[in-house]
């Protein structure tokens, strides 16, 4: 058990660390049996398409509407606190709905009330979240440390969690929100282990917090290589997005899977992140960080050319799963590279600008897949996908060198 321990979290990165990733495990697999137990609560109230999808808005919208604040926050107050306040928070209005489940009290009212708040509070922990490591580990442990992390969130999120939660769902609608009450608990209890200093991360905090959000912007601005990579991350979930808006259409209509199959396409997904979990510290340590990034996005590229000419689901599934390794390989090297750079009293705010360029590039790509694949068919946008990417890889791969040790441009300029 010790060498297994040792493999997946090495001593070097600190018992802290073990805290914050046993945290991040428990959550996650919460998480993960609200993403089956949520949908299922809102059909069994409504079938109305609107107050549906509403449902899900009530989940991202938020980011838009606080990620800066939430950020800002982070750089001001102790960020364990903060984690546990906005995690208690999640847990006090989860016991609530499961007390108007258990009373038969529950409506899509209470349900939709209770998705906001759950949302906005899920702002604020995962605002702070991204910037404990960079507080834990050291700089040329990053990489390692958020595939750990990442490791956490796949299992949980996407192959354990969603189906306990259905399991549990179907043997009583409360119980899978009870037990991620439990989960909330557990995580609020095992950050509190966590030994990073108490107190405010800014020895003196005598800006106001508008003053606050705007230097962190004009950093990420000033700074070249980290303003392309978020530019980068903009563009790529815009394609990324477009196509995934109409997945389902796609594999149902072009490829012939049917909607039990469908779901292993989520499945295969999950399996290749594993298999980048366990791949991603040799492949850091052996391939050049912009050789790596290069080869990642091209990836993507030649991802999105493949699904647009694929009509076999014996294709679909071997891609997706090639999706899942490399995307997981680029989200963990891309987090680390950022959190390299940026120094430590910006870290939230700049992670909250990154997470607003995924949400509002997720949010614009979804909006214009509907609109593309409406007029040119369900393949159109894999095809607008594949042609956006190569452009922008394009322009930027000579930039994806200074992207890629960002942090030494900042050492250089200081």
């Amino acid at each position: 058990m010790t060498t297994l321990v040792e493999t997946v979290l090495p001593s070097r990165l600190g018992r802290g660390f073990r805290w914050l990733v046993a945290s991040s495990w428990v959550t996650n697999l919460g998480d993960g049996m609200l993403i089956a137990a949520g949908p299922l609560l809102v059909a069994s109230q409504t079938r109305n398409p609107v107050l549906v999808s509403a449902s899900m808005l009530a989940l991202t919208v938020p980011w838009l509407l606080v990620g800066l604040l939430a950020g800002a926050l982070a750089d001001r107050l102790d960020r364990r606190l903060v984690i546990m306040t906005a995690n208690a928070v999640r847990g006090v209005v989860l016991a609530g709905l499961c007390a108007t489940i258990v009373s038969g009290h529950v409506n899509i009212a209470v349900v939709l009330v209770a998705m906001v708040a759950m949302g906005t509070a899920e702002t604020f922990v995962d605002a702070t979240s991204g910037t404990l490591t960079p507080m834990l580990v050291e700089k040329e442990d990053l990489g390692i440390a958020n595939s750990r992390l990442m490791a956490g969130m796949i299992t949980g999120n996407q192959l354990v969690g969603p189906a306990v939660g259905a399991l549990l769902f179907a043997a009583g609608t409360a119980w899978p929100f009870v037990l991620t009450v439990v989960c909330i608990a557990a995580g609020i209890a095992l950050v509190s282990r966590i030994g990073t200093a108490p107190g405010a991360v800014r020895e003196q905090v005598d800006t106001h917090i508008r003053q606050d959000i705007a230097d962190g912007v004009r950093w990420l601005w000033g700074n070249p290589p980290v303003r392309t990579l978020a530019i980068i991350i903009v563009v790529f979930n815009v394609t990324w997005a477009a196509p995934w808006a109409v997945l389902v259409l796609w594999a149902l209509e072009r490829v012939g899977i049917d909607e039990a199959g469908f779901g292993l396409l989520t499945t295969a997904s999950a399996l290749g992140s594993l298999l980048g979990t366990f791949a991603y510290g040799r492949l850091e340590r052996s391939v050049p960080l912009a050789v790596l990034m290069r080869a990642v996005l091209l990836a993507e590229v030649l991802f999105h050319l493949a699904m647009a000419l694929t009509t076999s689901p014996w294709a679909a599934y071997p891609l997706m799963f090639f999706f899942g390794a490399y995307a997981f390989v680029w989200g963990t090297l891309s987090q680390a590279v950022r959190q390299r750079a940026v120094p430590r009293e910006l870290q939230g705010r700049v992670g909250s600008v990154y997470m607003i360029c995924v949400m509002g590039g997720m949010l614009v790509g979804s909006l214009l897949g509907g609109l593309i694949a409406h007029g040119w068919g369900v393949a159109a946008p894999w095809w607008f996908a594949f042609v956006g990417s190569g452009v922008t890889l394009a322009l930027v791969w000579r930039s994806l060198a200074l992207i890629a040790h960002a942090d030494e441009q900042v050492v250089a300029d200081a």
